[in-house]
């Protein structure tokens, strides 16, 4: 299956799944209509959805503010919204990412 994109004013917005306590943080492809991301962080007192913001923003090479967790805060299943970006540039990013960490 693909990623469920969807385009909202001013970027976009995906579901994803979290694996907390990873050995790395990595985009481990789609699952789903999800992107499933490990992160090293243990999902205490938010450490992993700040993990997740970070490690997006550097690998979409955009500002951390850009970024927020719309739903799921406290759930492995989460919806993302990136602000300032298009699907085809944010699927360019992950894909090139994905294969650069495989």
């Amino acid at each position: 299956m693909a990623l469920n994109i969807k385009t909202c004013r001013d970027g976009i917005q995906f579901s994803a799944i979290i694996q907390p306590r990873s050995s790395q943080n990595k985009i481990c492809g789609i699952k789903g209509e999800s992107l499933k991301i490990r992160l090293t962080s243990a999902p205490v007192e938010g450490a992993a959805n700040k993990t997740c913001i970070k490690f997006l923003a550097n690998k979409l090479d955009i500002a951390s503010s850009q970024i927020t967790i719309v739903r799921g805060q406290k759930a492995c299943n989460k919806i993302i919204r990136i602000e300032k970006i298009e699907e085809s540039e944010f699927m360019t990013k992950i894909l090139k990412s994905n294969k650069a960490s495989s």
